[in-house]
């Protein structure tokens, strides 16, 4: 979730203007909007999150202590791959994370059968990704998605109509899923050389290798920049 800074700027001459800043990172917002405050010429300050709730300073400051140790600043990518010969589909999920001031990746795949081609795959990954945010915390919040897909992305925006029966029970799934965790969703269509890490997780599902980590990648995190 990010947030833009709106404040009342006086002069040393008593003008008075009204500025806004671009949306920022939870701790970059509080640590700019300090800063404004200390030079005693700013009044009306606020702040306005992407879900539109207005916050003050005192406020922020309390739900960033009661935020810092739970999952945020999440980034994650799907991929669905078919095999039409065999029938055999394989999901591939990563998703980027920070916690308690350490960066997290984890990267999981599966392998199954009932899917009955390469698009349907793509929105079982993207309900397969859904599924592992759930299973590790991970919800009331903007979260960015990335993929291939672009078809899925854009039926998911409402970009795009959706025709079939069988594609729009995957859309309805999601959108549940998502409700449900109270997750704002973010949707960037990528290229397949973009994907890689997802992609390939996908192919190795398909050929029995299957892949469940979670590690650490960076110990040493600002948070929410």
């Amino acid at each position: 979730m990010k947030y833009r800074i709106e404040w009342t700027y006086i002069t040393k001459r008593k003008l008075e203007t009204s500025l806004v800043s671009e949306y920022l990172s939870l701790n970059e917002a509080i640590v700019l909007a300090e800063d404004f405050t200390s030079t005693g010429r700013v009044k009306n300050l606020q702040f306005i999150s992407e879900d539109e709730q207005s916050w003050n300073l005192k406020e922020l400051k309390k739900f960033r202590d009661i935020v810092k140790d739970e999952p945020h600043d999440v980034v994650a990518f799907f991929d669905g791959g078919f095999q039409k010969t065999t029938g055999i589909a394989g999901f591939g999920a990563v998703i980027y994370y920070t916690q308690s001031g350490m960066r997290y990746r984890i990267r999981m795949n599966e392998k199954v059968d009932g899917i009955g081609s390469n698009n349907e795959a793509e929105y079982a990954a993207f309900a397969f990704l859904v599924t592992i945010l759930e299973e590790n915390g991970i919800n009331k919040q903007k979260i960015q998605f990335y993929g291939d897909s672009q078809v899925v992305l854009k039926q998911l925006s409402g970009e795009w109509p959706c025709y079939e029966e069988e594609f729009n029970l995957w859309l309805d799934k999601i959108e549940h899923q998502l409700k449900k965790l109270k997750i704002m969703p973010s949707y960037e269509s990528i290229s397949r050389k973009e994907n890689t890490e997802a992609d390939k997780l996908a192919s190795q599902a398909m050929e029995g290798i299957e892949i469940s980590s979670k590690l650490i990648i960076d110990e040493e995190v600002e948070e929410d920049e």
